[in-house]
């Protein structure tokens, strides 16, 4: 958070740490995990924690790098992400289990923190909480998107149990489909089945809306609009939020893998405007289609710290988008409709596929990595 380090997840069970000003090596974690280490998130500017295909989760502290301070056990399969509310102290992990863990870092111990399960879906691919922790949001590899409404981390959820908020499957008017009926549902389903189905009509009657909103924990589910998709299924393969709030950022592959693209949604808030009408929190604003390099690996693509530009991994190098040529604030250029993403700069310095870029927290400096190791840090020339 304060840029003093730059990060780097190996997938050879490494963690390396650079100064990113001057572009030091300062420690190699050689054995941080006992697998691909997925993703690293810091709590402050001293405890960081790490995720790995090992399936577990380790924190470490800057100030004493040679042990961990802990290592957490309780997914399954695969670790893939990592978030933490800041207001709570809770961690929160997401895996290819279809699990979201909770962890209480106010109670660690060398032995591990108390964790709950959370949250379970099938397909999940990535999940991320909104900057004021008020939401939830889940990507699927079956092109489902879940958002947890007013969310509340310190309740227990049993499968089957979450309030269900009316949802478009689709946000095309022409393709309108009420959670709760009986209308047709793709073979990805995000939600394991009870006897009646977690979207049966039961549960969202017996969980009415509180007074003034909805209930803490209300579950949305949709399939965001992806241009030239109507008729194809598509994998939401990399997730990111606004920093604002404003916005949810969605890399999407078709299911065949022969085209990507980069999306951007506005959040819609309050309730439908008809009661019979169905909920639909996101419209897509913007979008462009992605170079089709590197098929199977999932590219991570991001915010600027200001919410006005778009980092995205594009073949051997990256391009830096616009919601219009001036570099402007979403809300200040929000379209009727769809509008293409304006493409500002593309660097390449890569001799390989780039996966991975980020923007410095405070400074003007990017950071990318390919799939051959090569981290790279740009810096604009004035």
């Amino acid at each position: 958070p304060c840029r003093s380090v730059l990060t780097v997840a190996c997938e050879q069970t490494e963690v390396l740490l650079f100064d990113p000003i001057s572009s030091k090596h300062i420690k190699t974690l050689s054995e941080a995990h006992e697998d691909c280490v997925n993703n690293i998130r810091f709590l402050d500017n001293r405890l960081f924690a790490t995720c790995s295909d090992d399936t577990t989760i380790a924190l470490w502290d800057l100030r004493k790098l040679n042990t961990k301070v802990c290592t957490l056990h309780g997914h399954t399969s695969w670790v893939k992400n990592i978030e933490y509310d800041t207001n709570t102290r809770l961690l929160v992990t997401s895996g290819f289990d279809g699990n979201v863990i909770i962890w209480d870092t106010n109670r660690c111990t060398e032995d591990g923190c108390p964790h709950k399960k959370f949250f379970h879906t099938r397909f999940l691919m990535r999940m991320r909480l909104t900057p004021d922790c008020s939401k939830m949001l889940i990507s699927t590899s079956s092109g489902y998107l879940l958002i947890l409404h007013d969310l509340d981390l310190n309740k227990s959820l049993e499968v089957g149990s979450y309030p269900i908020l009316r949802a478009r499957r689709t946000t095309s008017s022409s393709d309108i489909t009420s959670s709760g009926s009986s209308g047709p549902r793709a073979v990805g389903s995000p939600c394991h089945q009870n006897d009646s189905g977690p979207l049966s009509e039961k549960h969202t009657s017996r969980s009415s809306q509180r007074e003034g909103g909805s209930p803490r924990n209300s579950l949305e589910v949709l399939t965001p609009e992806v241009p030239g998709e109507r008729d194809r299924g598509n994998c939401i393969t990399s997730l990111q939020l606004h920093p604002k709030g404003w916005a949810t950022l969605l890399r999407c592959s078709s299911n065949t893998d022969d085209q990507e693209w980069t999306c951007v949604y506005e959040f819609q808030e309050g309730a439908p405007v008809r009661p019979i009408s169905p909920r639909c929190s996101l419209r897509l604003t913007h979008c462009i289609e992605e170079a089709n390099v590197g098929r199977g690996y999932i590219k991570e693509l991001c915010f600027s710290p200001d919410g006005r530009m778009i980092s995205s991994p594009h073949g051997f190098g990256i391009r830096l988008l616009g919601f219009d040529a001036h570099c402007s604030e979403l809300v200040d250029c929000l379209p009727k409709e769809a509008s293409p993403l304006k493409e500002i700069r593309s660097l390449y310095s890569h001799s390989d596929v780039v996966l991975t870029t980020k923007f410095s927290p405070t400074h003007c400096q990017i950071a990318s990595g390919c799939l051959s190791g090569r981290v790279s840090l740009y810096q604009p020339k004035f």
